[in-house]
């Protein structure tokens, strides 16, 4: 327990007020995540009671990470010009309106509109959270425990989403998976406002309007060419058409960047081999987490005749060892380093899936240890990964790290889903009622790890790795 409650650190920032910043961002944290996921149980809901048809119910999932992949790298970088506390702050007003919004849409498209100001709101504040604690602990131990935290958050939100949406329609209507942001962003925004800490004049650094709509076009591309591709009938002109806007936005990105005394992406920050590092684990990490935790609430569903809730307990054993193990290597990371953790995440990683695999036919319970075992691997890899790219950039350009960090996690998940979901439907709708499919999705998952293993050693060789700066 912390005594000494009237210690300073260099941004002026007693230990009490630190701990409230943390919580904070935490609570702004666990709204963007957890509405990522939220849904995902609500289809049935909102074709019967808001007369959504197949097509816009799929648009009211998909609008939220579609929007906020696409912004990303841009809120993460106009934090660095404007301050991140008030593009958090801005970011949790928006939020918090586009939950009301949502909650009492009358019409399906009013509610695409409404997760897509969500998304907006929840663009901002990503970034941010992260860039704060970044800003706001300057003690090596402290900071890892609160990236730690950070992480434990995030993987909760969005292992935790469905059952708390399942929780909800259990006993309100649809609505109230949106009214319930409504008083945590009130105190979100009262604690943020009171013990963030303000911008420094000095560390303000110009922010490119044309370069954070150039990102936007070009991840919005594709992001919708991947989410085309998996669907079971594709457009074969809405792919073409994304590629050609994905190319065309990122060429005048990137030509653009090279251009600017201060680009929105500073592209020698790869040069950095912790940072690839870094960014390799992130997207790892919600890979194996997001596509397994997916296809395994969709398998045991549908052909294991297992309930909502108790598909959601198996996903849960992943997200309960990512937990554990995120709070952990965050409290060791100062006294190991992140190389040893970050390479010791990936092979425990495989190894759950591994088992997994194999102990499927056999026990459920021992099925669900091995899936226990896989989650304390992903738990290092999100903690040490965020540290790893946060820490190696200097404070003044934390946003833009935070943005980079951002999307590796978003474009994880988001080619895991594709990926793992559409080759286990594919397998599905040619053998139903097998596993062979699933366990072939989990041996995907070890074979993903083992190349992520491969590379992290591979970029991390003889390299002198930053804990702090």
């Amino acid at each position: 327990m912390i005594q000494n409650t009237s210690t300073t650190t260099s941004t002026g920032q007693s230990v009490r007020g630190r701990w409230f910043v943390l919580t904070a961002v935490s609570l702004g944290l666990l709204l963007a995540t957890i509405d990522t996921s939220i849904l995902y149980i609500a289809v049935p809901v909102l074709e019967s009671d808001l007369g959504a048809s197949t097509s816009q119910s799929l648009w009211i999932i998909n609008t939220y990470p579609l929007v906020m992949t696409g912004l990303l790298l841009g809120t993460g970088a106009l934090g660095d010009r404007y301050g991140h506390k008030r593009v958090f702050q801005i970011g949790i007003v928006v939020f918090g309106a586009a939950s009301l919004i949502a909650a009492f849409s009358p019409t399906p498209e009013v509610l695409i509109l409404s997760r897509a100001l969500l998304a907006v709101g929840a663009a901002l504040m990503l970034p941010a959270t992260l860039a704060i604690i970044r800003v706001t602990f300057d003690d090596d131990r402290e900071r890892n425990i609160a990236i730690a935290t950070w992480s434990s958050v995030s993987i909760g939100g969005i292992a935790f989403g469905p059952l708390v949406g399942g929780l909800l329609l259990e006993w309100f209507w649809w609505g109230s998976v949106f009214l319930i942001n409504v008083p945590i962003v009130l105190v979100t925004f009262g604690l943020a406002a009171v013990y963030a800490p303000k911008a420094r004049e000095d560390s303000a650094v110009p922010w490119d309007l044309l370069s954070s709509i150039l990102a936007l076009i070009g991840l919005t591309g594709l992001v919708a060419a991947i989410k085309e591709i998996a669907l079971p009938a594709p457009s074969w002109i809405v792919i073409p058409g994304a590629l050609v806007l994905t190319i065309v936005g990122f060429a005048a990105f990137i030509r653009r960047q090279l251009r600017l005394a201060t680009p929105l992406l500073d592209f020698t920050i790869f040069r950095n081999r912790a940072v690839s590092a870094g960014v390799v684990a992130a997207g790892l990490s919600t890979f194996v987490f997001a596509g397994v935790g997916a296809v395994t609430s969709q398998h045991f569903q549908s052909s294991e005749g297992y309930s909502p809730l108790q598909s959601g307990l198996l996903v849960g054993c992943i997200a309960a060892g990512a937990t554990a193990t995120s709070l952990l290597s965050g409290s060791m990371l100062s006294r190991i380093g992140p190389r040893p953790l970050l390479l010791g995440g990936a092979a425990l990683a495989a190894t759950g899936y591994m088992a997994a695999a194999v102990l499927l036919p056999v026990s459920i319970w021992a099925f669900g240890m091995a899936l226990f075992l896989a989650g304390t691997g992903i738990g290092v890899l999100i903690t040490v990964a965020s540290s790893t790219i946060i820490t190696n950039v200097v404070p003044e350009r934390a946003g833009m790290a935070s943005g980079v960090e951002e999307v590796s996690y978003e474009f994880g998940s988001l080619l895991s889903v594709t990926i793992l979901g559409s080759l286990y439907a594919s397998f599905a709708l040619n053998t139903p009622g097998t596993e062979n499919g699933y366990r072939g999705v989990l041996w995907l998952g070890v074979a993903a790890t083992v190349l992520g293993l491969v590379s992290i050693s591979w970029l991390l060789r003889n390299e002198r790795i930053t804990t702090s700066r």
